[in-house]
C-alpha cells in the first residue's frame, strides 16, 4: 500500500500541482505512518520529482528484463549472473540498460 501511495502522491504533486497539505492528507487517508515520517516523505517527492514513479519503472523495466533473460537463456540463466550484468555498468538510462542486457544474454547464449 505504502508503495502505492508513493506513487500517487510523488504523480499528484508533480502533475496535479497538489499542495504539500493535500499530500499529508493523502497519506494520513491511506496509511498509518505517524506524522513525522509522512512529512519526511512529502518532502522527498517535492524535493525530487518523479523518484517513486522512476523507481517503480525501473523495477517492472528489470523484471521484464530477468524474464527475457529466463526465456531465451532456458537451463544457462543464472539469477546472480543477471544482477552482476544488470549493476556491472553503474546507473544507466532504462533504454541503455535494455542494450546492455540484450548484449549479455546474446553472450551467454552461444
Amino acid at each position: 500500500m505504502w508503495r502505492s501511495i508513493r506513487l500517487v502522491v510523488d504523480t499528484g504533486v508533480h502533475s496535479k500541482h497538489w499542495s504539500r497539505q493535500q499530500m499529508i492528507d493523502f497519506f494520513h487517508q491511506h496509511s498509518a505512518m505517524d506524522n513525522q515520517n509522512i512529512e519526511t516523505e512529502v518532502d522527498r517527492y517535492i524535493a525530487w520529482p518523479a523518484q517513486a514513479l522512476g523507481y517503480k519503472m525501473g523495477e517492472m523495466k528489470i523484471l521484464k528484463l530477468r524474464e527475457r533473460a529466463k526465456q531465451q537463456l532456458g537451463n544457462k540463466s543464472d539469477i546472480r549472473a543477471f544482477y552482476d550484468a544488470v549493476l556491472d555498468k553503474g546507473p544507466l538510462p532504462l533504454d541503455l540498460l535494455e542494450m546492455s542486457v540484450d548484449e549479455w544474454i546474446k553472450s551467454r547464449a552461444q
